[in-house]
């Protein structure tokens, strides 16, 4: 029976776009940012897969003279079948990078703001009962450093964003109950649609540890909790998720899956806590299930390291999934297809806090798939997503060219 194991590596762009400047993210590659932190980068399995195969990365190393070392070399003929991916979509953030993979490509895209009206902030204090502070672009762990003892002394909400479409609403959750967290994003997914078009309203828990100072973020006393919640909108169209669960088949979600596409086309799902446990959940869930797709975003690049601009700690994670990969390699039967690929860049090394719009990893392997092949540069993610519905012999979604023959034995 057909499996599918789609792997995000939320994040791990490997080379700037051509219109990246536009995005003000000219000259970022975070492949090549945690590669110039440490050139003896330890990720054989990737390696072998062709990482450092992909058009772009070497030429990309070079330009930013990160010495030729053997651990980041390109392989003579690799286990997997590789190539790039280019965002189609206009837009560098989580929803428009997932829902492209699946196979909907966003021609308009969501609003971004540096702070939202303040008509809309007055609806929404009246409607959850609590003053909002700051309201503006901001690194949330630095925010929730500044505005924690505020928010204990007033109870007031932390409300801000980024550079991608979306609201972010933070809270103590000693001072907010975790429950009232979540209705009062309910409340702004509620109203941050139609003119206003916002992706994605994100609860950000955290809690004060006042008696261990320094364990927190930035060595302060704040810490996020695992209780994250994401609350996006319907995808406009079908996506490969709906196509795949019509054709019969199980649609299993892992890590934020199910937030980013509002639970639409999914029939089995877990959230996670981490990098690790998204890779067990995606081992118990090879265990677990026959046939179909199982979608796994792993969220700690982007979350942990990208945004907090941690290229050491980005090398770390990405040796630590390198190091899980043969559990996922040892379940795999003989149908399966394992694919890895990103949603967006988001270069530790660049200016700011936010994603970076780049080329993306294809890496695709399995006993029925061929060693060595190149599949260049993919016009848009969507190819996943068509490459995948031939696989299942399901509907494909409108965008997206399959690459299904080129890599079957």
């Amino acid at each position: 029976m057909k499996r599918v194991i789609l792997i995000v590596t939320d994040s791990f762009g490997v080379g700037e776009l051509p219109d990246a400047a536009r995005y003000g993210d000219a000259g970022t590659s975070t492949i090549g940012s945690i590669v110039r932190k440490d050139p003896n980068l330890y990720v054989p399995n990737l390696r072998n897969l062709g990482l450092f195969n992909i058009e772009g990365v070497r030429e990309g190393f070079r330009a930013r003279n990160i010495p030729p070392m053997y651990n980041t070399s390109a392989v003579p003929v690799p286990l997997g079948s590789y190539g790039r991916c280019v965002e189609a979509s206009k837009g560098k953030d989580s929803t428009t990078g997932h829902w492209e993979i699946a196979g909907l490509v966003t021609e308009v895209p969501f609003n971004t703001y540096d702070h939202f009206p303040e008509e809309f902030i007055r609806a929404f204090e009246e409607r959850t009962g609590r003053k909002v502070i700051c309201n503006a672009k901001a690194s949330g762990t630095a925010i929730i450093e500044e505005l924690g003892p505020e928010q204990r002394k007033t109870g007031a909400l932390i409300c801000y964003t980024s550079a991608d479409s979306v609201f972010q609403i933070a809270a103590d959750t000693d001072v907010i109950p975790l429950e009232e967290l979540y209705r009062d994003c309910e409340i702004a997914r509620e109203m941050l649609v139609d003119d206003l078009a916002v992706a994605r309203v994100i609860a950000r828990p955290y809690e004060f540890y006042a008696e261990n100072e320094g364990r927190g973020f930035a060595g302060g006393e704040y810490v996020r909790t695992s209780d994250r919640k994401d609350y996006s909108v319907n995808p406009p169209e079908r996506t490969l998720l709906d196509f795949v669960k019509d054709g019969g088949h199980t649609v299993f979600a892992v890590g934020k899956i199910n937030d980013l596409f509002n639970g639409t086309g999914i029939t089995e799902g877990i959230h996670t806590t981490s990098n690790k446990d998204g890779m067990t959940q995606t081992t118990i869930a090879m265990m677990n299930t026959e046939e179909g797709l199982i979608f796994t975003n792993l969220v700690d690049f982007d979350t942990m390291y990208g945004h907090r601009r941690d290229p050491e700690g980005y090398g770390a994670a990405l040796e630590d999934f390198d190091l899980r990969l043969p559990e996922i390699f040892q379940l795999m039967r003989d149908e399966d297809i394992l694919i890895i690929t990103a949603d967006h860049g988001n270069d530790p090394s660049h200016t700011g806090w936010d994603h970076t719009r780049e080329y993306t990893p294809l890496l695709v392997c399995g006993k029925n798939v061929r060693s060595g092949v190149e599949l260049g540069t993919r016009e848009t993610f969507a190819d996943i997503a068509a490459t995948i519905a031939d696989y299942l012999e399901v509907e494909a979604p409108k965008h997206g060219a399959s690459f299904l023959g080129d890599i079957l034995r």
